[in-house]
């Protein structure tokens, strides 16, 4: 499966050129659905939490059907070639953590060694440490008082006994005036 010229075409064509970071993304996702059987989810039968915002989350977003719309793709950033994986059907979860590459190569020499790599050897296959995210709630929106603009009740603060959107509120904090 590592070999897929059909689908890391469909990779670069979504993402916009061939780079590194996408290689790994889609490293990833083919790590991922060999461990726990994933297939391309139509709603929310797999759930992605990206610890990055880089590159191979496009990948991601291809191969396995997880975006930002269907609530299937989250971000947890911290900064880390790192993403958890869930496959709500069987309860299986899994977070890849890239490996450490040789050091000392060009950009053309990484992406060639990515490349050339089977999927299994670039990760560590880890628990996750984040519990399966809920599905997506569909929340009431109402217009902020300031502004006007509607908004999610989830997002929605009280200011001075008003509903405002987080954009309009002043937080209270007495030590950081």
């Amino acid at each position: 499966m590592d070999n897929d010229k059909t689908l890391w075409k469909k990779c670069v064509e979504f993402h916009g050129h061939v780079c590194g970071g996408l290689m790994i993304g889609y490293k990833a996702a083919l790590r991922a659905m060999e461990l726990l059987e994933l297939r391309f989810a139509e709603d929310e039968e797999v759930v992605c939490v990206a610890e990055n915002d880089a590159c191979g989350i496009d990948a991601i977003q291809v191969l396995l059907g997880c975006t930002v719309g269907k609530s299937n793709l989250l971000f947890h950033l911290r900064g880390k070639q790192a993403w958890t994986f869930y496959h709500r059907a069987t309860g299986k979860a899994v977070r890849l953590v890239l490996k450490d590459r040789p050091a000392g190569m060009t950009r053309e020499e990484g992406f060639a060694w990515l490349e050339n790599q089977e999927s299994s050897a670039l990760f560590d296959v880890k628990e996750p440490a984040i519990p399966l995210p809920e599905h997506a709630r569909i929340f009431e929106s109402y217009p902020c008082a300031c502004c006007g603009e509607t908004t999610g009740a989830n997002w929605i603060r009280i200011l001075d006994g008003k509903m405002v959107c987080q954009d309009c509120y002043s937080e209270y904090d007495r030590f950081h005036i």
